[in-house]
Order: C-alpha cells, then sequence, then structure tokens
C-alpha cells in the first residue's frame, strides 16, 4: 500500500526546517555571547578606569583636555568636510589663464578700457625692482618668509588692531592667502571661504617655494584699471616696464593690493598719493629703508601717464564685457574689440546724471539714477549705472529691476493697435472695477469718451485697463517680449499701468522699435571682434542675423504720432528738444520710488531713470520732472550738429500732411477785450478769476516766481530760472478744462501747464500709485 503524498511532502520540508531553527539558535547564541564578552569588558575597562583617579587641580586640566580632544575630533571632521572640496580646485590646470583679456575700443578706434585678466608675466622675479617687492611685503604680509602660509601672529595682531580701531582696519591675510583666494576662491566673505582658504594655502606652501608664490602674487593680484599683475599695472598706470618703476611708483602699486578700485591713480589720483606715503612709512617700520630714503619719494609722488587719466566708462565696459563672453568664438582670449561707444554722448550723460543729482537730489531725496542711450537700430552710444563706479560697481541701467510705472503705456495701446484698435477709436473714460480693484485717474475725476491718443497723451489710466480687458493681458505680455523686454512680466491686472519689473537697457530697446519704423532693436555693444594677430573672428554685420519686423510700420507710425503729441502737449514737456522732433512717455510708480522718462528722436533713443537702491520714495519726483529734464540735457549734447530728422510718420513742424494742400494762412484774431464780451461772457470769466485765486491763494506753496504772465492763467518762470520742488510741477498744473476730440471737458488734472508754471497741490490718497504725476493707480493684486 502506498504513502499518502502528504507524508512524503512532509518528509522532505522537515530537514529545511530543522536547519533553519539551528541557523536561528545558533545566531541567538553568538550574539548573546559577545554581548556578554562586551559587558565583561567593559567592566574591567571600568574598575581599571576607578583605579586611576585625579584630584584637585590635576582633574580640572584632565578634564578641559578631555573635552579639548572631545571639540577637537569633532572640529577636524567638520575641517576635512571643508578641506575635500577646496583641495578639488587643484586638480584643474590652475596656473592656465582661464579668462578673457578684452582691449575695448570707441566707435571711431579710440582706446577706452580693458577688462579680463590681463597679465605680463615675463619679467623673472629677480629682474624686478627690489625697494617693489619690499614695499609690497611691507604692506602685505612682513612675516611672509617665516610662517608656513597662514601668519598666526599676523592675524592675532590684525584683530587686535581691528577691535581698538572698531572696524576692519588692518587685514591679517597672508600674500599666500591671497594667492589661494586669487586662483581658486572669490571675493565672498564668508566662513566656509576662509577655511578653504586655509587649506589652499597650505597646499601653496607644500608644492610651492616661497620664491614662486611671490611671483604668482605679484602677476595674478587684480590691480585696477582692468589690469591683473604688477607689469602689466606699470605699462598700463606709468607707460613703462616693470624693471623701471621709481619707488614713488613702487609704493603706489603697492598700495594697490588692499583696494584696486579705490585707489587706483586714474580714477582718485589723491587716494593714490595718500595710500602710497603709508606704504613708504610700511616699509621704514619694517626696516627696508629709512626715512632719510623715502623723503624724496614722499616730496615728489608719482603720476600716472595722461592718457589713463581719463574717467572711463566703466558700467559700459563691463557689460560690453559680459556681451564679448558670450558671443566671442572659442579659441584666443587676448582679443581687442570695437564697440559703438559714442565718448561724447558718454561724458554728456556721466555729467547729466551727476548734475541732476547733485542740484535736486535733496530736494527729491533721491539719490541713484542710470540711462542708456541708443541710436534706433541698437548701437548703444552711452551707458549710466549710477552715480559714482567707485562707491558701487553695480549697474542699475543692466542689473536693477525697477517698476517703469505709465512708461509701460505705449506697449498695451501697440498691442491694442494690433488688435483692432487705432489712435482715433475712443473709449470711455469712466469707472471701472476689477473684482475688488479700481484703478483711478490722478485727477480723480473721468473725462467720458475720449480718442485713444487724447488718453496716451494725458496718461489717462482707465482706458489701458479697458484695453487689457478687451485684447488679453498675454498679448501684452507678449508683443512687450517681442520689441525686447528680457525681464519676466506678471500677468496681473495692473499690469497695464506699468507694475512690472524691467530695466533702463530694456525700455531703450523697446521705444527703439517705435524709433525706427517697428523693428526689433536689440541693445548692443560689440561691431567687430579681433585677435593679436588682426584676423576678424566677430563682425556683426557679418553674423548676426537681420532684426525681425515686430510692429507694422503703420501701428508704429500711429505710436510716433502718440508720443509726439505727449511731449509738445502731454506731459513730457520738459523734454522738448530745440531743432529736433522729440517723442517719449514719463512714468512714475507707487509712492514716488520710481520716475522715467523714456523718449527718442530721429537720430537717439534714451531711457533715464531716478530713484533710490533702497526702495524708498523720492520727495514727489515724476517722470515730468527731473528725468525728462536729464534727458532733455544729454539729447542736447547729442545732437549738436546734427541735421534734423523727423519721426517716422510723423510729419515735420513746417510740412503739410500727406496728399493735403497748402491752406491759406488764417487772418489774425482779433485781441479780446471786455468792451467785445457779453454781460453773461464778463460774470464767467469773473467767477473763473475768482475761484483761482481763492485757490492760489489757500495754498502757502503757490508763491508767485521772480516774474509773470497771465497765459493759460499760469504763474511762468524764465527758462533760466531752472526746474522748481517736485511739489510744483507741470504734471499738477490746474487751469481751464480742455475740450476732447468728443466734446466732453477733460479734467483740470490733465491740463499741461507751461513749463515753469506753479500748481496746486494735490494731496495723494492712501494706498494709491502716481503714475508719472499724471493718472492715479493702484497696485495690482496678484
Amino acid at each position: 500500500m502506498s504513502r499518502p503524498v502528504s507524508d512524503f511532502k512532509s518528509k522532505h520540508r522537515r530537514p529545511l526546517r530543522q536547519r533553519l531553527l539551528a541557523v536561528d539558535a545558533m545566531i541567538d547564541s553568538a550574539t548573546w555571547s559577545l554581548g556578554a564578552r562586551l559587558a565583561r569588558g567593559w567592566s574591567a575597562v571600568v574598575d581599571h578606569a576607578g583605579r586611576l583617579r585625579v584630584r584637585g587641580a590635576r582633574r580640572a586640566v584632565v578634564e578641559v583636555a578631555s573635552e579639548a580632544a572631545t571639540l577637537g575630533v569633532a572640529g577636524a571632521v567638520l575641517m576635512l568636510a571643508f578641506a575635500v572640496p577646496a583641495f578639488r580646485a587643484t586638480e584643474t590646470d590652475w596656473r592656465a589663464q582661464g579668462e578673457y583679456a578684452v582691449t575695448f575700443f570707441d566707435k571711431d578706434g579710440a582706446l577706452i578700457g580693458r577688462r579680463g585678466m590681463f597679465l605680463d608675466d615675463s619679467v623673472p622675479l629677480e629682474l624686478l625692482p627690489p625697494h617693489l617687492l619690499q614695499a609690497t611685503l611691507a604692506t602685505e604680509d612682513r612675516r611672509f618668509h617665516e610662517h608656513f602660509g597662514i601668519d598666526v601672529f599676523g592675524t592675532f595682531r590684525a584683530l587686535v588692531t581691528n577691535a581698538k580701531a572698531g572696524g576692519v582696519v588692518q587685514g591679517g591675510s597672508s600674500i599666500t592667502q591671497q594667492l589661494a583666494k586669487n586662483l581658486f576662491l572669490t571675493n565672498e566673505r564668508t566662513i566656509e571661504r576662509k577655511i578653504k582658504e586655509a587649506y589652499l594655502s597650505l597646499w601653496l606652501e607644500a608644492n610651492l617655494t616661497k620664491q614662486e608664490i611671490l611671483k604668482l602674487y605679484l602677476d595674478r593680484a587684480y590691480m585696477g584699471g582692468g589690469t591683473h599683475g604688477v607689469a602689466a599695472a606699470a605699462e598700463f598706470y606709468f607707460g613703462k616696464s616693470v624693471k623701471d618703476l621709481t619707488l614713488a611708483e613702487s609704493a603706489m602699486l603697492a598700495g594697490l593690493f588692499k583696494a584696486p578700485t579705490k585707489y587706483a591713480p586714474h580714477v582718485n589720483l589723491p587716494a593714490a598719493r595718500a595710500r602710497a606715503n603709508q606704504v613708504l612709512t610700511n616699509m621704514v617700520a619694517a626696516g627696508f629703508a629709512t626715512e632719510g630714503q623715502v623723503a624724496a619719494a614722499r616730496r615728489h609722488p608719482a603720476s600716472v601717464v595722461a592718457g589713463t587719466r581719463q574717467q572711463a566708462p566703466d558700467w559700459f565696459l563691463d557689460w560690453a564685457f559680459e556681451e564679448v563672453k558670450r558671443i566671442a568664438p572659442t579659441g584666443d582670449r587676448t582679443i581687442m574689440v570695437k564697440t559703438t561707444l559714442d565718448p561724447v554722448i558718454q561724458k554728456a550723460a556721466d555729467e547729466a546724471i551727476e548734475t541732476s543729482l547733485r542740484q535736486y537730489g535733496q530736494d527729491y531725496r533721491v539719490r541713484q539714477g542710470s540711462t542708456v542711450v541708443q541710436e534706433p537700430a541698437g548701437a548703444v552710444r552711452a551707458m549710466v549705472g549710477g552715480r559714482d563706479y567707485g562707491e558701487s560697481q553695480f549697474n542699475r541701467a543692466v542689473g536693477a529691476l525697477r517698476q517703469p510705472g505709465s512708461s509701460f503705456k505705449p506697449f498695451v495701446y501697440a498691442a491694442a493697435f494690433m488688435n483692432g484698435f487705432s489712435a482715433t477709436s475712443v473709449v470711455a473714460d469712466a469707472p471701472i472695477s476689477i473684482g475688488n480693484w479700481s484703478p483711478r485717474n490722478y485727477s480723480r475725476g473721468y473725462a467720458g469718451a475720449i480718442t485713444l491718443k487724447t488718453a496716451l497723451t494725458k496718461s489717462i489710466n482707465t482706458v489701458p485697463v479697458r484695453l487689457a480687458q478687451a485684447i488679453g493681458r498675454d498679448k501684452i505680455v507678449d508683443l512687450a517680449h517681442k520689441m525686447g523686454i528680457t525681464t519676466e512680466l506678471k500677468i496681473t491686472r495692473a499690469l497695464p499701468l506699468g507694475v512690472a519689473e524691467v530695466t533702463a537697457l530694456d525700455m531703450a530697446g523697446g521705444y527703439a522699435v517705435f524709433a525706427n519704423g517697428g523693428v526689433k532693436a536689440t541693445p548692443f555693444a560689440v561691431t567687430a571682434i579681433t585677435t593679436r594677430d588682426g584676423r576678424v573672428v566677430y563682425d556683426r554685420v557679418r553674423d548676426e542675423p537681420p532684426p525681425e519686423q515686430v510692429l507694422s510700420t503703420d501701428i508704429a507710425h500711429q505710436m510716433n504720432d502718440i508720443l509726439v503729441n505727449v511731449v509738445n502737449a502731454g506731459t513730457g514737456g520738459r523734454a522738448k528738444l530745440d531743432g529736433q522732433m522729440a517723442a517719449g512717455k514719463t512714468g512714475t510708480t507707487q509712492a514716488y520710488r520710481d520716475a522715467w522718462f523714456v523718449g527718442y528722436t530721429g537720430h537717439y533713443v534714451a531711457s533715464v531713470w531716478f530713484g533710490n537702491d533702497d526702495y524708498t520714495s523720492t520727495n514727489d519726483m515724476t517722470g515730468g520732472s527731473l528725468p525728462a529734464m536729464t534727458w532733455k540735457a544729454i539729447m542736447t549734447t547729442a545732437h549738436q550738429g546734427l541735421p534734423f530728422r523727423a519721426i517716422p510718420g510723423v510729419a515735420a513742424p513746417d510740412a503739410p500732411a500727406a496728399g493735403t494742400a497748402p491752406v491759406a494762412e488764417a487772418p489774425a484774431e482779433a485781441p479780446v477785450t471786455a468792451a467785445s464780451l457779453s454781460p453773461d461772457a464778463l460774470r464767467i470769466v469773473g467767477e473763473i478769476g475768482a475761484l483761482m485765486r481763492g485757490r492760489i491763494g489757500a495754498d502757502p506753496l503757490l508763491a508767485p516766481g521772480p516774474t509773470a504772465t497771465t497765459t493759460h492763467f499760469s504763474t511762468s518762470t524764465p527758462a533760466a530760472a531752472g526746474i522748481r520742488p517736485a511739489r510744483l510741477t507741470e504734471e499738477r498744473a490746474a487751469g481751464l478744462a480742455p475740450m476732447t476730440p468728443t466734446g466732453a471737458v477733460a479734467p483740470l488734472a490733465e491740463v499741461q501747464a507751461a513749463p515753469g508754471s506753479l500748481a496746486p497741490r494735490a494731496a495723494a490718497p492712501a494706498g494709491l500709485a502716481l503714475a508719472a504725476g499724471e493718472a492715479l493707480s493702484v497696485p495690482a493684486t496678484p
């Protein structure tokens, strides 16, 4: 009789179960045995340690040593974590020159500056003047030949000196540490960078001799003016070989290691000489020279060559250098670049920004400004990125993201024109609400049905909001980007009123599309790049594609006609030029944080911005005041000697419109006298006069100027009187309300007064934004 199948399976499974149980028992036994042995071992250690008792002062020392050992091990592990990435930097060919060395020339071929790694390491250390080496060691690292890469005593001395002075007056980094930073690291001030710097200093000391470290330091240190190393600096500042330097010149170069931008002699010669005098004192203190040996150098300080002392267009060069790195082909990194810079316009732009801030900065509580001047085709002729490059190298023309206010409205109107509207289209200037947001005009009033030309000329707020609702805000953003705005434009309800972030460079490029008839005009600085042997590796005409037509000529012409009207009859009156047609738009943002004027002629386009880096409010400054005046000052110089050139689509002042016959001159109107008016007219004029006298008398700010006229019922001053405080700008002028093209009476606040006229002061409602002083907007809720 056969066995059941279940018995057969059970017989074969039983040994497997038994084996698994045996393995489990072995693991348990081994674990228990190991634990018992560890317990016995630890007990033995405790018993032995119990016999080693330390009492009294010796116990305190042992406790401190024990804690120090514990913390030391933890610190060593942490330091090792920083050491690994630091030493990775040494795996590359760190001796090779990786930066471009670029020499820049203006549009006419004159040298304007250098950027990049300009160095000359062809002079051996033993051929350098001894006083140059002594001045460097006396100032930067007197114990260079004694320490191991980190000067512990020097660091401690610097800490004590800085503590006594209450600030950083003396550095503690050795020459080796500075070289490590120059070769491998950045200038960021962090603990991580200092730890890496220390490790790399030890690595340099272990792999190089002291002479090699000193030679590399003298060759690679930044010396200002775009130069690196003492040999290149000697040629740049003094026009001679480093081997021929005098003691005074060596002291001036040695003084540049600490702060090359601050003490650069071509920027601030008095500061450079004062620093050189301190270097001479250091040489005497270090024992490298006697007071008698340095006396002649004190009496006759060094001077730079004439060409070096000219003010360099540093912000333009910084921007052009970034463009070079983007477009230059790979290969030779020592190159010559021809740029678009016009030194005459650049000087005018520098002086205009500085003069405006010096004369009116305190009154307006504004501290910074920027401007970009370019041709309608895109060639940038001038760039100012701030008030003082020596104090701040931040390029506000390129890197500062600021709200444009009403100067953004032309993009809205252009988008509307592309979607069925025209300059003569009539849109209601009436209250509008989008959710809980209700934009209002500056006047708090509404003009009713008006044309788009009038709406943009007077900077009405409700109209662009209605246009955006009708066509879609995404189309506005798309067109703005096509025209040259490169920043992100968030689609919000207040976007049509300029609640977005742009740069002065982008605004100039965007308006250039209007100025050239609708073609995209990306701002550019480089026209040609050549190598040292004269080979042309980049030519803009040859290598760049033709520009794109982003606006039809008809739309561009309509926009030009309106923006010319803004200058002639709107808020841009202070930008009007003599002998040239001008177009443009003012812009002022919420709480008067930013003020703009962006405009153009037939020859040039320019954007001007004023504001504060910390976004604090100015003193009621509008785009039609200081920005428009500064724009006019720059453009007046830029157009000297240039013939009249009309803006595309806008007839010259004395030329009849195309297709029309000349019209006979109308007879002169007879003067209006009291006798020629009816009794009702006299009564109305009297009531208006009484009303205006009451308004003027109620505000103490409205004192008459030096001279007075009765033109337009405003008190005017000669142009020579200059600008008045912001509260008295023509953007707030009050007068008789003009008739709009539709016959509706426009609000008083829309009336454009004559330049220099006094205007009633109107209080800005809390939480509302003043768009160029002409219209009122409120921030959007995203």
